[in-house]
Order: C-alpha cells, then structure tokens, then sequence
C-alpha cells in the first residue's frame, strides 16, 4: 500500500496501527492523518528506535495490509 492509500483510508488503518504500535496514542494518530514521517518520529519516540528502524517498520506494515 503506497503513501497516497495510507492517507485515504487512514480512519480505518488506526485501530490496525495501535493493535501494531499500542504506545501510540489516539492524539499521535489524529496528528500523524497519514503522514508516514510523522508516524516515524512518535514510533522513534514512543519505542526508541531510530528513524531508520521505524520506517522499516512501517514500510513492513504498508506490506502486510
């Protein structure tokens, strides 16, 4: 799933990214309303990761849906 579907089924892609992320608040996805980068610097934030390791991590998730 490419940046542009991510951003136009975000609502429904929120409860899939807490179920894979649960540190991420409700206020974190609201503000992230698909920016992917954004979503890398609170998993770096939340999980302490670098932001490398929390792109791949989305680009793997993007993957499995």
């Amino acid at each position: 799933m490419n940046e542009d579907k991510i951003q136009g089924q975000w609502k429904q892609l929120r409860g899939k990214l807490k179920a894979q992320w649960g540190k991420l608040t409700d206020d974190d996805l609201k503000v992230a309303d698909g920016n992917t980068e954004y979503l890398a610097g609170k998993l770096q934030e939340h999980y302490g990761v670098a932001r490398d390791e929390a792109r791949k991590q989305i680009a793997e998730f993007n993957r499995d849906l």
